[in-house]
């Protein structure tokens, strides 16, 4: 028996196709990392032509949900979340090696978002959100301060894990603790100048310069799962592009 399709036949069969590849990829049962069906198994499930699975299977190449290995197959792609800071900011250690800064929640809390929060996580006005206040540091310096929001319905499990238990890195925690999976993410960088509290935490002038960088990120299926809100130093702050 053939796997079902979303059952909207106005959309081509490759765009059904992609629609159902997306959704075993949102649910867990595609893991990012991980290999996908065969191109022949995937033909022998859903009973089309090889060359219809190859066009769904493009359109998620294209978006950047999958990518293909030569000679490997084709995987769930797993993005590197940390490059925007190791693009924009200087982070080496006192060796003089780059390194990705330690993460350390300090406060987590339940609380109605702002709005702008609220608009970037597409939540009506009652929605709770959960709110970690997170510093992070090299060599026990802090270089950024993080505000991260998050629907609460989806991150509840979060609520009672003590925050030493928090792992460096957020994204992989919240897929093993809560089973939501990160995909993607947008951001954008602004210039402001540094409040009392930012001053204090990252141990800079109140006034000082402070880049800002705000991110949305998504599900695998599209859906906003994060929004978070970091400050850093504009001292270390350097940018480079090469245009040809």
């Amino acid at each position: 028996m053939s796997a079902k399709l979303p059952t909207d036949e106005r959309l081509p069969l490759y765009q059904r196709l992609r629609d159902a590849f997306q959704t075993r990829i949102a649910s867990g049962e595609w893991k990012p990392g991980g290999p996908i069906p065969t191109e022949a198994e995937l033909t022998r499930e859903y009973g089309v032509a090889i060359g219809t699975i190859r066009k769904a299977v493009d359109t998620l190449v294209s978006d950047g949900l999958l990518q293909r290995s030569q000679g490997r197959g084709t995987f769930v792609r797993r993005p590197d979340f940390e490059s925007s800071f190791l693009r924009f900011f200087r982070q080496t250690s006192t060796s003089g090696e780059r390194i990705t800064p330690e993460g350390q929640v300090l406060a987590r809390s339940l609380a109605k978002p702002p709005q702008h929060v609220r608009q970037a996580l597409q939540l009506d006005a009652e929605a709770q959100g959960l709110k970690l206040d997170r510093l992070r540091k090299i060599d026990g310096n802090a270089i950024f301060r993080e505000e991260i929001w998050l629907p609460h319905g989806r991150f509840q499990a979060l609520e009672n894990i003590p925050l030493e238990e928090f792992d460096n890195l957020l994204y992989p925690f919240y897929e093993s603790q809560c089973g939501q999976l990160i995909a993607s993410a947008t951001e954008t960088l602004s210039v402001s100048r540094a409040d009392a509290r930012t001053a204090k935490m990252l141990g800079i002038e109140q006034g000082s310069p402070v880049v800002i960088i705000d991110r949305t990120a998504l599900g695998y299926d599209r859906t906003p799962l994060e929004y978070r809100r970091s400050w850093g130093s504009a001292d270390t702050f350097h940018y480079r592009i090469d245009i040809s």
